[in-house]
């Protein structure tokens, strides 16, 4: 007996949790088709996320393609056909591979297992990014060098904590949900494998308390900056706290979920929980980078979310 699991029309970092929701239930051995036909839109999150599901479980699971050919084709330009054809059996009508030549691909999902694949990611889409950031974001053009690091940071999250490769995308699009159509830029790091929580208990000097879980940990490694390295490697940026500041200064979002929590780091457009708990379970870490088009003044600070998410 086959248990299907139904992917939202429109996939992102939040309906994800809709199919890890369906997911955490099922128990090891158990025939999975993640069904996706009737998708029609999936952020850079979304797409990267998919990836992880087929990491998260031993047994190799099925995979139902978007019936809508529009669909189709913005998944083949994203590069996700490739790397699921690895990890899936695909079920339907699968497009040839295409070239990322559009312009709202600024960097189709690309894997990462190492620091060079790192330097790989940042050396192929720093023009790519000036020209969108400073030509249809209205960004000061000091701001690439700052995205470029804060792309390295997030990826490089991936090869010191995650135990194993995960994917990254970067997209540009049109936000109307809460921005009145202006543009965004928006990174996605996703990976499936041992998280924050385990990440900093590996630590030597770490000590657990009675409450400590997954959103402990993530406040840690996401406010605090607690890393299980007690030093940076010289030349190296600042983590998160560096994607804090990058965000910080340009009116940006950052959500981490990880294990059976998520939190973020938001603007004042956004009304996202400052921290949510009690979540499915899923392993790993999944990142999202979100800074928008700039209007008028300076914008305001960030905030750690708008509301409490549950407890």
């Amino acid at each position: 007996m086959t248990t299907v699991i139904g992917v939202p029309s429109s996939l992102d970092e939040q309906s994800f949790e809709q199919v890890i929701e369906q997911l955490a239930p099922v128990p090891p051995g158990t025939r999975v088709l993640i069904d996706a036909r009737h998708a029609r839109w999936a952020s850079p999150y979304g797409l990267t996320a998919l990836l992880c599901v087929a990491q998260s479980r031993a047994d190799r699971m099925d995979f139902a393609v978007p019936e809508h050919p529009d669909t189709l084709s913005y998944w083949s330009r994203a590069g996700f056909f490739r790397h699921a054809a690895e990890l899936y059996d695909l079920h339907g009508a699968v497009p040839r591979a295409r070239d990322a030549h559009e312009s709202d691909v600024l960097l189709e999902i690309t894997p990462i297992v190492k620091t060079d694949d790192v330097h790989g990611v940042v050396g192929r889409i720093q023009q790519k990014a000036a020209d969108i950031l400073h030509g249809q974001l209205n960004l000061e053009t000091a701001v690439t060098g700052r995205f470029s690091m804060a792309l390295s940071e997030s990826c490089q999250n991936i090869v010191e904590h995650a135990g194993l490769g995960g994917w990254v995308a970067v997209q540009s699009y049109t936000f109307r949900r809460r921005l009145g159509g202006r543009r965004v830029v928006v990174i996605a790091v996703c990976d499936a494998g041992m998280g924050f929580r385990k990440s900093l208990e590996s630590a030597p000097n770490h000590a657990a308390s009675d409450r400590w879980d997954d959103g402990t940990a993530l406040e840690e490694a996401v406010l605090r900056s607690v890393s299980r390295y007690r030093h940076h490697d010289k030349g190296r940026g600042q983590g998160i706290a560096g994607i804090r500041r990058f965000i910080g200064n340009w009116d940006g979002k950052l959500t981490v979920r990880s294990g059976t929590a998520r939190i973020a780091i938001t603007p004042e457009w956004d009304e996202d929980a400052a921290l949510t708990r009690g979540l499915p379970p899923f392993p790993g870490a999944q990142m999202q980078i979100m800074v928008p088009e700039r209007i008028g003044d300076a914008p305001a600070r960030p905030r750690a979310g708008g509301r409490r998410g549950t407890a």
